[in-house]
């Protein structure tokens, strides 16, 4: 039996001759950097090329003799890898083994991009742990299981971690039972009875338009060929500008929950993410008494005594409003609603009758849905003390007919803010149709739509347009 000869390609690693350095550095360099190659210098690295003899026959694997690193701290390779560049061995006799039977030479990979955003691994659907509920996850389940919850709901939940600075991991559990990495914080604040991951939080949402994101929905990125590579998700806090290329992020990310301005929609794989709203988002339709349109001015104030209250009380104390009660809240209306309620208002920099302690359309909103500024700690002065944004003066002033300074000081604001086209002259003291236009291009510059966009400034329109 001939024996199979193996021809090395190696340049000697003892040898210091020149020819050989200058082969162990065009080596090194034609390496991809997971395989151990670097330009500054590592070991030599050359696949050995099998030749034999017409009729051998094999009977072992090849194995390869890699030359260890010069590196202190050298690189451990995959068993084998194959010359990314190999040289050029001499034709082979009749009977060698075919080209196309020689494992072929793995490319190198490309450069990835400078990624600012975070790596996040995930784990899999699990159940709660610790002090949550026990039992299989709900997306093994043939059908969802939905939680009803408000969008005030989602994004208070959101808040807890940020407060707590929850650390981010895959592998452990917050106290309230949920994983701390992205998808288990995106269960937690939808209130979902598992952990589950970015492969099935889409089941528990409906795909919705990145134009029609409200707080409480959620952007994203699922990466089905390696979910361990980019994949992500944030929960939707509210526009940071009027152009919609900025918004509040709540996610949980390294080294722990953040909430802060990001780029639509994301700082890497933006074009992506996928924007999806909760299936179980309370729509006022209920008869828990939980909603979010608002149920009318009559359901508040002395003599009040319906579920209307007791939900508006519980949405101020979560807004910081705790600290006016000293039991309840309940449905029976007393001074500490209308005293929270003043001070969420006043937290707004509204004055006067914006902020009579007796919730209107624009307070509702703002409860239920999460955004505006959270009451202010006992001594504080909020963004009420603040001389940036000027007070409301009252939607009496902006309507058909009316002429006055607050007019033509919105005017000029609009301009300024780029909403002042379909002034043909002016803005000027006399309120007209171009004012109302401005105002609702700006308006739906926010996200708003409906009732939410008819051209006329509210409390929230005033403070956004002035900020």
């Amino acid at each position: 039996m001939t024996v199979p000869a193996f021809e090395e390609y190696v340049p000697a690693i003892d040898c210091t001759c020149a020819g050989c350095a200058v082969q162990r550095r065009t080596a090194a360099a034609a390496l991809p950097a997971r395989q151990g190659g670097h330009p500054a210098a590592r070991g030599a690295r050359r696949a050995l090329v099998l030749v034999t003899a017409a009729g051998v026959v094999l009977s072992a694997g090849l194995a390869e003799a890699a030359t260890a690193a010069a590196d202190p701290a050298p690189v451990t390779d995959p068993a084998p890898v194959t010359d990314p560049d190999p040289v050029t061995a001499p034709a082979p006799a009749a009977g060698a083994v075919p080209a196309d039977l020689v494992t072929p030479a793995e490319p190198e990979d490309a450069a990835d991009p400078a990624d600012p955003g975070p790596e996040s691994p995930q784990g899999g659907p699990g159940p709660l742990q610790g002090a949550g509920a026990s039992g299989p996850p709900a997306s093994q389940a043939s059908t969802p299981a939905l939680r009803t919850t408000t969008r005030a709901d989602i994004i208070n939940r959101a808040k807890k971690w940020v407060t707590a600075q929850v650390p981010y991991s895959m592998s452990k559990y917050w106290s309230d039972g949920y994983r701390q990495d992205c998808s288990g914080y995106v269960s937690m604040a939808w209130n979902l009875a598992g952990n589950e991951w970015t492969g099935s939080l889409a089941s528990y949402g409906t795909r919705i338009a990145r134009e029609d994101l409200q707080p409480g929905d959620i952007l994203l990125f699922h990466n089905p060929a390696d979910p361990a590579k980019g994949s992500h998700v944030t929960i939707f806090g509210g526009w940071t500008d009027s152009t919609h290329t900025h918004y509040t992020a709540y996610e949980q990310t390294t080294p722990h929950t953040r909430k802060q301005t990001t780029p639509m929609a994301y700082w890497s794989n933006s074009g992506s993410y996928v924007a999806y709203r909760y299936k179980g988002l309370s729509t006022g339709t209920g008869g828990s008494g939980s909603t979010t349109t608002f149920p009318g001015a009559g359901k508040f104030g002395p003599g009040a005594d319906n579920a209307h209250v007791t939900q508006l009380g519980k949405l101020l104390v979560a807004r910081g409003g705790k600290r006016f009660y000293k039991v309840g809240p309940g449905p029976a209306w007393g001074s500490a609603d209308r005293q929270a309620t003043e001070a969420f208002q006043k937290a707004q920099g509204w004055k006067g009758k914006e902020a009579d302690g007796i919730p209107g359309p624009d307070t509702w909103r703002l409860l239920t849905t999460g955004t505006g500024h959270d009451i202010p700690a006992a001594g504080g002065t909020g963004q009420g003390g603040s001389t940036a944004v000027p007070a409301f003066p009252g939607r009496g002033y902006f309507r058909s007919g009316q002429s006055n300074s607050h007019v033509d000081r919105l005017g000029k604001q609009l301009v300024k803010k780029g909403y002042g086209k379909y002034y043909a002259s002016g803005p000027g003291p006399r309120w007209t149709e171009a004012d109302r236009r401005n105002v609702e291009a700006f308006q739906k510059a926010q996200g708003w739509r409906g009732a939410e966009a008819d051209g006329y400034p509210g409390p929230e329109t005033w403070r956004r347009l002035f900020a």
